[in-house]
Protein backbone atom coordinates (compact mmCIF):
# COMPACT_ATOMS: atom_id res chain seq x y z
CA UNK A 1 0.00 0.00 0.00
CA UNK A 2 0.75 3.91 -0.82
CA UNK A 3 1.02 6.18 2.29
CA UNK A 4 2.53 8.78 -0.26
CA UNK A 5 1.90 9.41 -3.93
CA UNK A 6 2.74 11.85 -6.11
CA UNK A 7 2.01 11.84 -9.72
CA UNK A 8 3.27 15.15 -11.77
CA UNK A 9 3.27 17.42 -9.22
CA UNK A 10 4.30 21.19 -10.46
CA UNK A 11 4.18 24.21 -8.50
CA UNK A 12 5.37 27.78 -9.86
CA UNK A 13 5.85 30.87 -8.11
CA UNK A 14 4.49 33.36 -10.66
CA UNK A 15 7.15 32.62 -13.62
CA UNK A 16 10.20 31.19 -11.52
CA UNK A 17 10.00 27.47 -11.24
CA UNK A 18 9.51 25.70 -7.77
CA UNK A 19 8.64 21.88 -8.82
CA UNK A 20 7.73 20.63 -12.02
CA UNK A 21 5.94 17.38 -12.66
CA UNK A 22 7.06 15.43 -9.09
CA UNK A 23 6.14 11.68 -9.58
CA UNK A 24 6.83 8.95 -7.24
CA UNK A 25 5.09 7.20 -4.36
CA UNK A 26 6.36 5.71 -0.42
CA UNK A 27 5.53 2.33 0.50
CA UNK A 28 3.65 1.85 4.15
CA UNK A 29 6.79 0.49 6.88
CA UNK A 30 9.62 2.13 4.50
CA UNK A 31 12.08 4.94 5.23
CA UNK A 32 12.08 6.86 1.86
CA UNK A 33 15.14 9.29 0.98
CA UNK A 34 14.28 12.17 -0.99
CA UNK A 35 17.78 13.86 -2.01
CA UNK A 36 19.32 16.64 -4.01
CA UNK A 37 21.13 20.26 -2.99
CA UNK A 38 19.34 22.70 -1.75
CA UNK A 39 17.05 24.54 -3.70
CA UNK A 40 16.50 21.27 -5.45
CA UNK A 41 12.93 21.46 -4.47
CA UNK A 42 12.57 19.11 -1.86
CA UNK A 43 11.11 21.68 0.33
CA UNK A 44 8.73 23.17 -2.26
CA UNK A 45 7.38 19.56 -2.67
CA UNK A 46 6.85 18.52 1.26
CA UNK A 47 5.12 21.95 1.49
CA UNK A 48 2.85 21.20 -0.91
CA UNK A 49 2.12 17.55 0.28
CA UNK A 50 1.59 19.03 3.36
CA UNK A 51 -1.09 21.85 1.50
CA UNK A 52 1.11 24.79 3.49
CA UNK A 53 1.48 25.44 -0.44
CA UNK A 54 -0.63 24.79 -3.82
CA UNK A 55 0.03 23.32 -6.49
CA UNK A 56 -0.14 24.46 -9.72
CA UNK A 57 -0.43 21.55 -11.23
CA UNK A 58 -0.30 17.92 -10.52
CA UNK A 59 -1.91 15.55 -7.53
CA UNK A 60 -0.78 14.27 -4.25
CA UNK A 61 -2.42 11.67 -2.19
CA UNK A 62 -1.44 10.65 1.61
CA UNK A 63 -3.23 7.98 2.61
CA UNK A 64 -5.20 7.04 -0.53
CA UNK A 65 -7.20 11.01 -0.31
CA UNK A 66 -5.67 13.76 -1.86
CA UNK A 67 -3.69 16.55 0.45
CA UNK A 68 -5.80 19.53 -0.31
CA UNK A 69 -9.32 17.86 -0.31
CA UNK A 70 -8.43 15.80 2.80
CA UNK A 71 -5.71 17.93 4.43
CA UNK A 72 -7.06 18.63 7.43
CA UNK A 73 -8.42 15.09 8.04
CA UNK A 74 -4.57 13.39 7.01
CA UNK A 75 -2.25 15.76 8.96
CA UNK A 76 -3.91 14.04 12.20
CA UNK A 77 -1.95 11.44 11.31
CA UNK A 78 1.19 13.08 10.23
CA UNK A 79 4.34 14.38 12.10
CA UNK A 80 5.97 16.76 10.51
CA UNK A 81 9.93 18.44 10.98
CA UNK A 82 10.67 21.50 8.85
CA UNK A 83 14.20 22.42 8.11
CA UNK A 84 13.75 25.71 10.07
CA UNK A 85 11.95 25.44 13.27
CA UNK A 86 10.64 28.84 14.90
CA UNK A 87 8.82 29.21 18.06
CA UNK A 88 7.83 32.16 20.90
CA UNK A 89 10.90 33.16 22.94
CA UNK A 90 8.85 33.69 25.94
CA UNK A 91 7.49 29.93 26.24
CA UNK A 92 9.05 26.94 27.94
CA UNK A 93 9.27 24.22 25.83
CA UNK A 94 7.03 22.42 27.82
CA UNK A 95 4.21 25.08 26.68
CA UNK A 96 4.75 24.85 23.36
CA UNK A 97 4.85 20.69 23.57
CA UNK A 98 1.98 20.39 25.56
CA UNK A 99 -0.07 22.92 23.12
CA UNK A 100 0.71 21.06 20.26
CA UNK A 101 -0.78 18.02 22.14
CA UNK A 102 -4.02 19.57 22.70
CA UNK A 103 -4.93 18.93 18.88
CA UNK A 104 -4.91 15.33 19.62
CA UNK A 105 -7.73 13.39 21.28
CA UNK A 106 -4.89 12.18 23.18
CA UNK A 107 -2.85 12.07 26.63
CA UNK A 108 0.84 13.07 25.75
CA UNK A 109 2.45 13.85 28.22
CA UNK A 110 4.03 10.33 28.92
CA UNK A 111 5.43 10.04 25.66
CA UNK A 112 6.98 13.64 25.47
CA UNK A 113 8.73 12.62 28.81
CA UNK A 114 9.92 10.04 26.92
CA UNK A 115 11.11 11.78 23.76
CA UNK A 116 12.65 14.55 25.65
CA UNK A 117 14.90 11.97 27.82
CA UNK A 118 15.82 10.37 24.72
CA UNK A 119 16.65 13.93 22.99
CA UNK A 120 18.52 14.58 26.45
CA UNK A 121 16.32 18.10 26.33
CA UNK A 122 15.17 20.46 29.53
CA UNK A 123 11.32 21.06 29.07
CA UNK A 124 11.83 23.62 31.31
CA UNK A 125 13.87 25.98 29.81
CA UNK A 126 12.53 28.92 27.33
CA UNK A 127 13.35 29.05 23.41
CA UNK A 128 15.12 32.37 24.04
CA UNK A 129 17.21 30.23 26.24
CA UNK A 130 17.85 27.47 23.55
CA UNK A 131 20.63 26.72 21.19
CA UNK A 132 19.75 25.99 17.68
CA UNK A 133 20.23 22.19 18.66
CA UNK A 134 17.91 22.14 21.53
CA UNK A 135 15.20 24.11 19.41
CA UNK A 136 15.50 21.58 16.86
CA UNK A 137 15.41 18.92 19.50
CA UNK A 138 11.94 20.66 20.38
CA UNK A 139 10.57 20.20 16.98
CA UNK A 140 12.09 16.82 16.96
CA UNK A 141 9.78 15.90 20.01
CA UNK A 142 6.75 17.72 18.91
CA UNK A 143 6.64 15.63 15.66
CA UNK A 144 6.76 12.51 17.83
CA UNK A 145 4.90 13.03 20.37
CA UNK A 146 1.55 12.02 18.97
CA UNK A 147 3.16 8.69 17.48
CA UNK A 148 2.01 9.78 13.91
CA UNK A 149 1.88 6.71 11.25
CA UNK A 150 3.47 8.95 9.08
CA UNK A 151 7.11 10.98 9.58
CA UNK A 152 7.76 13.67 7.49
CA UNK A 153 11.01 14.99 7.83
CA UNK A 154 13.13 17.97 5.95
CA UNK A 155 16.80 17.86 7.06
CA UNK A 156 16.26 17.09 10.31
CA UNK A 157 19.92 17.10 11.34
CA UNK A 158 20.97 20.27 11.02
CA UNK A 159 22.26 21.65 14.42
CA UNK A 160 22.67 18.78 16.18
CA UNK A 161 26.08 17.65 17.57
CA UNK A 162 27.57 14.02 15.88
CA UNK A 163 26.17 12.21 19.17
CA UNK A 164 22.15 13.65 19.07
CA UNK A 165 22.49 12.64 15.32
CA UNK A 166 23.05 9.02 16.16
CA UNK A 167 20.37 9.50 19.05
CA UNK A 168 17.97 10.68 16.10
CA UNK A 169 18.56 7.71 14.07
CA UNK A 170 17.88 5.05 16.57
CA UNK A 171 14.78 6.66 17.55
CA UNK A 172 13.74 6.91 13.87
CA UNK A 173 14.80 3.67 13.09
CA UNK A 174 12.74 2.41 16.39
CA UNK A 175 9.15 4.74 14.81
CA UNK A 176 9.93 2.38 11.52
CA UNK A 177 9.98 -0.95 13.39
CA UNK A 178 6.19 0.02 14.93
CA UNK A 179 5.54 0.38 11.35
CA UNK A 180 5.91 4.07 10.94
CA UNK A 181 5.97 5.09 7.29
CA UNK A 182 9.05 7.80 6.84
CA UNK A 183 9.96 10.08 3.97
CA UNK A 184 13.27 11.20 5.02
CA UNK A 185 14.37 14.46 3.09
CA UNK A 186 17.91 15.63 3.14
CA UNK A 187 21.10 16.42 1.22
CA UNK A 188 23.59 14.74 3.36
CA UNK A 189 24.04 11.43 1.20
CA UNK A 190 25.46 9.45 4.01
CA UNK A 191 22.00 9.65 6.49
CA UNK A 192 20.05 8.59 3.10
CA UNK A 193 22.16 5.37 2.79
CA UNK A 194 22.32 5.11 6.32
CA UNK A 195 18.69 5.09 7.31
CA UNK A 196 17.03 4.66 3.90
CA UNK A 197 15.75 1.39 1.16
CA UNK A 198 15.05 3.55 -1.65
CA UNK A 199 15.52 6.77 -2.40
CA UNK A 200 14.59 9.58 -5.20
CA UNK A 201 16.74 11.98 -6.89
CA UNK A 202 15.87 15.70 -7.19
CA UNK A 203 17.45 17.73 -9.86
CA UNK A 204 16.47 21.12 -10.47
CA UNK A 205 12.62 20.95 -9.81
CA UNK A 206 12.64 17.53 -11.50
CA UNK A 207 12.91 13.97 -10.44
CA UNK A 208 16.12 12.11 -11.76
CA UNK A 209 15.41 8.93 -10.94
CA UNK A 210 13.66 6.32 -8.12
CA UNK A 211 15.33 3.33 -6.94
CA UNK A 212 16.48 1.07 -4.15
CA UNK A 213 20.04 2.37 -2.91
CA UNK A 214 21.86 -1.08 -3.44
CA UNK A 215 20.38 -1.09 -7.50
CA UNK A 216 21.75 2.62 -7.65
CA UNK A 217 25.21 1.28 -6.40
CA UNK A 218 24.89 -2.05 -8.33
CA UNK A 219 23.35 -0.66 -11.49
CA UNK A 220 26.87 -1.03 -13.67
CA UNK A 221 28.73 1.94 -11.74
CA UNK A 222 32.28 1.30 -11.01
CA UNK A 223 34.83 4.13 -9.43
CA UNK A 224 38.29 4.05 -11.35
CA UNK A 225 41.62 4.73 -10.22
CA UNK A 226 44.51 4.39 -12.29
CA UNK A 227 47.96 4.98 -11.94
CA UNK A 228 50.27 5.21 -14.80
CA UNK A 229 53.96 4.77 -14.90
CA UNK A 230 56.25 7.96 -15.64
CA UNK A 231 55.65 9.29 -19.02
CA UNK A 232 52.43 7.41 -19.32
CA UNK A 233 49.88 9.46 -20.96
CA UNK A 234 46.21 9.91 -18.83
CA UNK A 235 44.31 11.05 -21.46
CA UNK A 236 41.88 9.54 -23.51
CA UNK A 237 39.62 8.44 -20.89
CA UNK A 238 36.96 11.04 -21.41
CA UNK A 239 34.32 9.04 -23.09
CA UNK A 240 31.40 7.92 -23.04
CA UNK A 241 29.84 6.77 -19.77
CA UNK A 242 32.85 8.90 -17.61
CA UNK A 243 31.82 11.21 -15.24
CA UNK A 244 33.94 12.92 -12.80
CA UNK A 245 37.16 12.86 -14.03
CA UNK A 246 39.75 13.47 -12.54
CA UNK A 247 43.31 13.59 -14.26
CA UNK A 248 46.52 14.88 -13.50
CA UNK A 249 50.06 13.59 -14.95
CA UNK A 250 50.47 10.13 -13.05
CA UNK A 251 47.29 9.34 -12.43
CA UNK A 252 43.12 9.56 -13.35
CA UNK A 253 39.89 8.63 -11.74
CA UNK A 254 36.84 8.62 -12.22
CA UNK A 255 33.01 6.86 -11.82
CA UNK A 256 32.52 4.74 -15.18
CA UNK A 257 28.52 3.51 -16.11
CA UNK A 258 28.40 0.98 -19.13
CA UNK A 259 30.42 -1.47 -20.75
CA UNK A 260 33.44 -1.83 -18.75
CA UNK A 261 35.49 -3.61 -21.97
CA UNK A 262 35.85 0.44 -23.18
CA UNK A 263 37.98 0.66 -20.06
CA UNK A 264 40.03 -2.28 -20.56
CA UNK A 265 40.75 -1.16 -24.42
CA UNK A 266 41.95 1.95 -23.11
CA UNK A 267 44.24 0.27 -20.28
CA UNK A 268 46.02 -1.50 -22.83
CA UNK A 269 47.90 1.38 -24.36
CA UNK A 270 49.60 2.17 -21.57
CA UNK A 271 51.74 1.15 -18.68
CA UNK A 272 49.66 0.72 -15.37
CA UNK A 273 51.23 0.92 -11.91
CA UNK A 274 48.32 0.40 -10.27
CA UNK A 275 44.38 -0.01 -10.77
CA UNK A 276 41.94 0.16 -8.52
CA UNK A 277 37.95 -0.78 -9.92
CA UNK A 278 35.35 -0.88 -6.59
CA UNK A 279 31.56 -0.45 -5.96
CA UNK A 280 31.03 3.99 -5.45
CA UNK A 281 29.59 5.68 -2.65
CA UNK A 282 25.56 6.96 -2.93
CA UNK A 283 27.32 10.05 -2.84
CA UNK A 284 29.49 9.87 -6.25
CA UNK A 285 26.61 8.50 -7.63
CA UNK A 286 24.86 11.64 -6.78
CA UNK A 287 27.56 13.61 -8.18
CA UNK A 288 27.08 11.38 -11.44
CA UNK A 289 23.23 12.67 -11.98
CA UNK A 290 24.56 16.35 -11.28
CA UNK A 291 27.88 16.32 -13.89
Amino acid sequence: MSVIEINKLTKYYGKSRGIEDVSFSVEEGEIFGFIGPNGAGKSTTIRTLLSLIYPTGGSAKIFGKDCIRYGHEVKKEIGYLPSEVFYYDNMRAIDILKYSASFYKKNCDRRIGELAEIMELDLNRKVEDLSYGNKKKVGIVQGLLHEPKLLILDEPTSGLDPLMQQKFFDLILEENRKNTTVLFSSHILTEVQKLCSRVGIIKEGSMVRVDDIKHLKEDNYKKVSIAVHKGESTEGFDMEGVSNLKRDDCSVSFIFRGDVNTIIARLATVKVSNLVIEEPTLEEIFLHYYS
